[in-house]
């Protein structure tokens, strides 16, 4: 156990040592600290976005997705690739050419009239606030469940010490989720709120100093450190289980050849399943609160030097999260359902989920030898402060230059902030968003349980926000609607429909038929605010009026956006082609032919070339 705790606090003086590092320059102005000076290169922000995307909750989703649903299941999360993809494409030059640091400044920059500012202040709120801690606190679930198997501090403290945790957790009536290792609530409570004091404390401490540059330094070895621990966890669970080559025998013949081969699928297995699955793959990936990048990923596309870094960043993170990682991770889960296999009555409630999610770090405990463990814990312990570390840093940025600059000093007090006063608030603003996530974490149960509750309130917004970049009839008026139709609809549907699908999809119909029918019955965006956007940003899609405006040729940017599709969707070909195709020759059902899966890896080689010259390129 020591060598364990040695490699972990290896990592932890590397993490604050990068803040202390960073520290100076950061402490320029809120673009150093924000944005870190627009000198990040493509390659180290695709590897940031995969890094924070990797977190330390994701691993513990995926295995209860494999459980519940098989691996049909993941194209929840797979179909995202998309739309990190359109972001490389098509977006990603946006956000840095709009000279803004954070996407609800945006606002002001886009749209015109009265509401603007409302409209800015309220987004600042939504995302920095609402959104990203649900977000952060499903991230703290997650720890809490790592900390209890690996951090039994009631047991490594001095009673005295400990006692006066107790007491506190007590005196406070805290309650900190369920064990699942058999604790009293109080201790097992006590022993979350210490593990998450630590967690934070670290995390917050070289965030808040050294701003995105420290984020990115670290979120880059996180990645690294992550990568090589679930390589090896991979190995270790595919030697224990016999090979890959026996992986789908000892799959089928513990759950059968039915249900083992619903669990190895790649596509719905029967016909009820094919409208879910085609609602879930056409619109998912489009309807969700960051389908146009919108928070880390924008202000990682924001920081990056040039264009193609940011596009090249976009592209990148989608192979990263959605080819590479993914399938180490599909190996994992696959291997844990043959290690702990469960009954079919057992699938039922939030329960199961969480009880298969928590076997992906019991499966680090049981298999992997010291040393080899203290590498997975820190990969998992680099994964939740990469995201952590992001998430304080973005939704800061709201509080410091969208609400006290932009309201507070600007519109308020009637008077400039100084950059250091602007700093500061940005450091103080990370201590409210945790309090906050912290209150939210306590109440929270399954990570599933979350993530779906975050997509449905996220669906209401994807397409505004989209639709603004890509056609100037999109005004305020149509994301404030999108906003309150997300607010009021989300709540009706959780309590009036248990079908997951139908839940989204009633959603993302109401929000976007609200949203454009109210484009329609209110002011246009004034002229001058359009052209001066349409100047800065060189728009793609449905801008020909205002291009015609600007003196530019009124078709270019519907033919940008055509080639932009064009590109999207062959690299999304070569993503999925290659992805199935070797994942189904991985877990090879004996009634398959091996003639889909090599035609599927053929044609996703072939067509690269051509979506290569895009990406090196651009589209302009």
């Amino acid at each position: 156990m020591a060598i364990d705790i040695i490699i972990i606090l290896l990592f932890v003086v590397y993490a604050i040592s990068a803040g202390f590092r960073a520290k100076k320059k950061a402490s320029r102005n809120l673009s150093e600290y924000f944005l870190a000076g627009k000198t990040v290169s493509g390659w180290r922000a695709g590897v940031s976005m995969a890094a924070t995307q990797f977190a330390a909750d994701t691993p513990l989703l995926i295995t209860g997705l494999i459980a519940t649903g098989g691996i049909f299941l993941l194209w929840r999360l797979w179909i995202y690739g998309v739309a990190f993809i359109m972001m490389g494409f098509i977006l990603s030059s946006g956000w840095r050419r709009a000279g803004v640091l954070t996407d609800a400044e945006l606002t002001e920059v886009r749209y015109s009239g009265g509401g603007v500012l409302p409209l800015r202040i309220l987004k600042a709120f939504y995302y920095g606030t609402v959104i990203n801690c649900v977000v952060m606190a499903m991230v703290l679930v997650a720890a809490m469940r790592i900390a209890e198997i690996f951090l039994p501090w009631h047991l490594w403290l001095p009673d005295g010490l400990y006692s006066l945790f107790l007491g506190i957790t007590n005196g406070l009536g805290l309650s900190l989720g369920e064990s699942v290792t058999g604790l009293t609530a109080d201790i097992n409570t006590t022993n979350n709120m210490i593990s998450i004091i630590v967690i934070i404390s670290f995390t917050t401490l070289y965030s808040m100093t050294g701003g995105l540059r420290s984020v990115v330094a670290t979120d880059v070895m996180q990645f690294g450190l992550a990568m090589i621990g679930i390589l090896v966890y991979a190995f270790v669970i595919i030697k224990e289980v016999g090979g890959p080559g026996v992986m789908t025998d000892r799959v089928l013949e513990i759950y059968g050849n039915v249900a083992g081969g619903k669990l190895l699928s790649f596509a719905p297995t029967g016909g009820e399943a094919l409208m879910p699955f085609l609602v879930i793959i056409g619109l998912q990936w489009f309807f969700q609160m960051n389908s146009d990048g919108t928070g880390y990923l924008a202000q990682r596309s924001m920081a990056c030097k040039t264009d193609k870094d940011a596009r090249i960043a976009g592209v990148l993170f989608a192979w990263l999260q959605i080819f590479l990682r993914s399938l180490i991770w599909t190996f994992i889960g696959v291997g844990i359902l043959i290690i702990y296999p469960f009954a079919s009555g057992d699938m039922s409630g939030d329960h199961f989920a969480a009880s298969r999610e928590i076997l992906f770090v019991t499966g680090i405990n049981d298999l992997l030898p010291p040393g080899i463990r203290g590498l997975m814990l820190t990969g998992l312990l680099a994964a939740l402060a990469s995201t952590i570390d992001t998430h304080l840093n973005w939704g800061a940025g709201y509080w410091s230059n969208d609400i006290y600059r932009r309201l507070v000093c600007d519109t308020w007090l009637k008077r400039k902030p100084r950059d250091i006063e602007l700093v500061l608030a940005a450091r103080l603003s990370n201590i409210l968003i945790l309090v906050i996530a912290l209150f939210i974490m306590a109440n929270l149960g399954s990570i599933q349980t979350a993530w779906y509750i975050s997509l449905l309130f996220g669906a209401g917004m994807g397409s505004v926000l989209v639709l603004r970049w890509l056609w100037e009839r999109i005004n305020l008026y149509s994301e404030i609607a999108a906003m309150a139709v997300s607010l009021v609809v989300a709540p009706i549907l959780l309590y009036t429909s248990d079908t997951e699908w139908i839940k989204l999809s009633l959603m993302a119909l109401i929000s976007t038929t609200a949203a454009v029918a109210v484009t329609f019955v209110t002011p246009s965006t004034d002229k001058s605010t359009l052209r001066e956007f349409y100047k800065r940003i060189k728009p793609f899609g449905f801008w020909a009026k205002t291009a015609a405006e600007a003196g530019d040729d009124p078709k270019k940017p519907a033919q940008k956006l055509w080639r932009g599709v064009r590109a999207i969707l062959l690299t999304a070909l070569s993503l999925y082609c290659i992805k199935v195709g070797l994942g189904k020759i991985i877990f090879h059902l004996p009634d398959e032919s091996y003639l889909f899966p090599i035609f599927s890896i053929m044609f996703g080689l072939l067509i690269i070339p051509v979506w290569w010259r895009d990406l090196v390129k651009g589209i302009e």
